[in-house]
């Protein structure tokens, strides 16, 4: 089939890369012409593993292209994938400012063309609020004309970043929200290389689809909270959530993904998509209080969390003139994704307080860099991060970060003091090597005891 992904951010250039992979004839389409050269030399804007590889042999193949020219793009395409950023306003809202502009150029092209042209399909990838789908079908037939063909779809993306390329070539599931038969073969033709392990592809209505993205993130998220106001009660009781934790995903019905105590969900999809639930709600007076209480448990979290380290500094006069340093700055490992993220939580919080503020991370500190500036200090080594440092704060689960030399980086720090917001290291441990460690729903571990 040809292809058009309309943008090259995450799920555009993931989605169009894995499509030309199964010999699809992909076009990425975008406005920004630094990202379109870039990508044109193999230069891939997003760190997500194996991607960079798969690009640069679709593109010598001719199966992937990359264009600024949105006729070209739209007019020999047969589906037409929508991939454009759906950001949160200040009030918690969707915005849609970008699936509209896409939509009036998808109109005015298919409107160029006339009635005689072939039916294409408008796929909307991105998570959008129930209903825009049908929006974005009565925009384009507004814009152009009552005699252009096309239909329309909702297929939402369930990628996890840092994994992103097997979750899409082995997915759990498809799902595509249709209203027509023609619509649903081309569907599953287009997906019938990726389930041959027996995983379904779901048919259903427009709206349900667009719900099932929302309503699988949000419960995930729920998950997540969920453990992290069990480890908060673990810390106030004296209880170890590990322990708690195994005892409890022994359960079969439970499991234990998403299960672990940390510093809260962060990233571009779980913290947009419980507001849009609950902006959602609001819309048609339905109370999504669940949702608001998972959004706030996460927000406390990071609150929480700081609180240990205030109050660690308070005896020797607070955090002023302090220096912390920051093992992991992307808001998950695998990533260079630094949206709501963690650790830019904690580290605004602690230069807010007077601290000076390193990090080191695998792959996001040029993010990192960009976002704060001279006010934040990043390493390339991970010891170099915490020479010098009053205390070290772990705050992404790399796996570098795992099984450190800590009697190495006994000699760096100023004092044995660590923050371990993924609760990375066993408290017999620490005790044993003399620091005094945080962690998550466990009692802290005081230097020398």
């Amino acid at each position: 089939m040809r292809l058009t992904m309309v943008g090259t951010g995450y799920v555009g250039l993931v989605t169009g890369v894995c499509f030309a992979n199964t010999g699809n004839d992909v076009t990425c389409l975008d406005v920004d012409a630094k990202k379109i050269e870039k990508l044109r030399q193999g230069i891939c804007p997003i760190y997500e593993p194996g991607l960079t590889e798969l690009m640069g042999r679709n593109f010598d193949a001719g199966r992937l292209k990359y264009t600024l020219d949105k006729k070209e793009a739209y007019r020999d395409a047969d589906m037409i994938f929508i991939c454009v950023g759906t950001p949160s306003d200040e009030r918690g809202h969707t915005d849609l400012k970008y699936i509209h502009a896409a939509s009036d150029d998808i109109a005015e092209v298919l409107k160029s063309l006339g009635p005689k042209q072939k039916r294409k399909v408008v796929v909307v990838k991105s998570t959008v609020p129930v209903g825009t789908t049908l929006e974005v079908k009565a925009r384009i037939r507004d814009r152009a004309g009552p005699d252009v063909p096309f239909s329309v779809a909702d297929n939402p993306e369930f990628l996890k970043e840092g994994d992103a390329i097997g979750d899409f070539n082995k997915p759990d599931r498809v799902v595509v929200g249709v209203e027509d038969d023609f619509t649903g073969e081309m569907f599953r033709q287009l997906y019938d290389p990726f389930v041959r392990n027996g995983h379904p592809i779901f048919l259903m209505d427009i709206l349900s689809a667009e719900m099932v993205k929302y309503a699988s993130n949000n419960f995930l998220a729920t998950k997540i909270s969920f453990i992290n106001e069990m480890a908060n009660l673990c810390e106030a009781y004296g209880a170890d959530i590990n322990r708690v934790r195994e005892g409890m995903c022994s359960d079969k019905r439970i499991g234990s993904q998403f299960l672990y105590p940390g510093l809260g969900y962060g990233g571009s999809c779980f913290p947009k998509d419980t507001l849009a639930c609950i902006m959602m709600g609001d819309k048609v007076g339905i109370e999504a209080k669940l949702s608001k209480s998972v959004h706030d448990v996460n927000q406390r979290q990071r609150d929480r969390f700081f609180d240990k380290i205030q109050g660690h500094f308070k005896a020797g006069g607070g955090l002023t003139g302090k220096t912390l340093a920051f093992w992991g700055l992307a808001f998950k490992p695998r990533t260079d994704d630094i949206r709501e993220a963690p650790a830019l939580t904690l580290m605004r919080k602690a230069l807010g307080f007077g601290a000076a503020v390193r990090g080191y991370d695998p792959v996001a500190g040029d993010n990192v860099r960009a976002e704060f500036g001279p006010s934040v200090t990043i390493l390339d080594d991970m010891y170099d991060c915490a020479k010098g440092a009053d205390a070290l704060v772990v705050s992404t689960d790399w796996d570098e970060f795992k099984s450190p030399d800590f009697a190495r980086l006994a000699t760096l720090l100023k004092s044995r003091v660590i923050f371990d917001g993924r609760n990375l290291y066993r408290r017999q441990h620490m005790a044993e090597a003399e620091y005094t460690y945080y962690s998550v729903g466990r009692a802290p571990v005081k230097q020398g005891g």
